[in-house]
């Protein structure tokens, strides 16, 4: 879970990728999240991910870990490169379930999309 988190902060697609079971399961609760099955898919998508996500950096608030389960507390900041590099601070969980092999199998991703949503509105607009 620690290495998952460090390989997001390094921006770091196969080293995030690694860290995921074969047939892993992303789910997001908010509105605007995009859930995915299995790591090739996941991987797929993670370039995009951190290229819009610029300066992304999660920072671990809580860590709870039971049997195979984890519950990480996290506050995540980036500016969104497509919405002219608006900066979004946004405090989430991960809820996590690892395989006898230490990868991440299943998470399931908390996080206020309205809150995103009022500090993306809220951001100075871009010059066109």
């Amino acid at each position: 879970m620690l290495r998952y988190l460090a390989a997001l902060n390094r921006h770091d697609a196969d080293a995030v990728a690694a860290c995921v079971a074969e047939g892993f399961v992303s789910e997001h609760t908010a509105a605007t999240g995009r859930g995915v099955v299995g790591r090739a898919a996941y991987r797929e998508r993670l370039d995009g991910f951190l290229a819009d996500f610029a300066d992304l950096k999660y920072v671990m608030e809580d860590l709870v870990v039971r049997d195979v389960r984890a519950v990480l507390a996290y506050s995540m900041s980036f500016r969104l490169v497509s919405a002219g590099y608006a900066p979004v601070r946004v405090r989430g969980v991960f809820r996590l379930w690892v395989d006898a092999e230490g990868l991440v199998a299943r998470r399931v991703d908390y996080w206020d999309g309205s809150d995103v949503a009022r500090q993306l509105s809220a951001a100075p607009k871009a010059d066109a």
